[in-house]
């Protein structure tokens, strides 16, 4: 089943956090949705699944509409929030038994699917573990298996990694990869400019509540910032502007200095250009996806 979001809008008063979302998320599909705190990312995910009431638009998944129908279509639904939530009075393979008993699976199959959960996750040793025994990635992907429970066609992820070392991120990251595999669709927020690129097949670009633009990672790169960029530091501005004048490109206050976007299709006579100056700092590498959000808002993701 696919998930089709329309016109989504959200105010709380008379200030709309969320306006005009649309789009779709089809199974086997990594899709993620990007922008800094406060563009509206979290509204917008609670609004997919049915914990945030829209303001207008709805969003429906198969041949059921959350806002009407939130109890069947949750029932195709995973959801990993960014808080664990965990109930620290049951070990670890109870916690999967005891949220099983929401989809009414009880008795041997609740203990069968846990069972098989653990080792999907790789926890099958910490069955017997209380929840304070694990570690922060242990703990990140016990809730993704609670979040599995049900065999979602469609899974949130909010976040879910925030916090890990990179060894823990790494093996969530091999889960999630699992589960496009199998078919099930993925909504994905992340800070991580890494993550993103890594995992998403598609993108969403949020700021203030609006969808800014859309497209697989290499799309967004290649058409907003170009294959390229310099980073330098101690020039004035003026000097800058007036060494990009005709040349076709774009820059972009950058920490202490600024970035600078190299044409495509002959980046050479810029560099060159740049290099001669008396700059305390400058650098050369290839773009990535925070330079396009730092393009496009003029803001970082982080």
């Amino acid at each position: 089943m696919a998930l089709n979001v329309y016109d989504l809008w959200k105010s709380y008063g008379e200030r709309p956090v969320v306006q005009g979302i649309n789009f779709t998320l089809n199974p086997g599909e990594i899709l993620g949705l990007l922008g800094p705190n406060g563009a509206g990312k979290t509204t917008t995910l609670g609004m997919l699944y049915g914990a945030v009431v829209p303001s207008r638009g709805f969003v429906q998944l198969g041949q059921n509409q959350i806002q009407t129908q939130g109890s069947q279509a949750r029932a195709s639904m995973g959801i990993v929030t960014q808080e664990d939530n965990l109930d620290p009075d049951f070990s670890v393979i109870e916690n999967l038994i005891f949220f099983a008993h929401h989809y009414r699976i009880t008795g041997k199959a609740a203990r069968k699917r846990a069972g098989e959960l653990l080792g999907q996750v790789g926890l099958q040793d910490y069955a017997k573990n209380r929840v304070d025994e694990l570690s922060g990635g242990m703990k990140r992907r016990l809730v993704l298996a609670r979040a599995l429970i049900n065999h979602p066609q469609i899974v949130f992820l909010d976040e879910p990694t925030t916090g890990l070392d990179p060894d823990a991120r790494q093996d969530f990251w091999r889960l999630v990869s699992h589960m496009k595999q199998s078919g099930c669709g993925v909504l994905l927020t992340t800070h991580y400019m890494d993550e993103a690129q890594r995992l998403c097949d598609r993108l969403i670009l949020l700021q203030n509540g609006k969808m800014i633009d859309q497209g697989t990672p290499a799309e967004l790169i290649e058409r907003t910032v170009g294959r390229e960029v310099v980073e330098i530091e101690g020039i004035s501005e003026s000097s800058l502007q007036h060494l990009l004048k005709g040349v076709g490109t774009w820059y972009r206050p950058f920490g202490s200095g600024y970035l600078v976007g190299l044409p495509t299709d002959n980046p050479q006579p810029l560099w060159e250009q740049l290099n001669a100056t008396d700059s305390e700092r400058l650098m050369r590498r290839h773009t990535n996806l925070e330079d396009v959000f730092l393009r496009l808002t003029g803001t970082s993701l982080e």
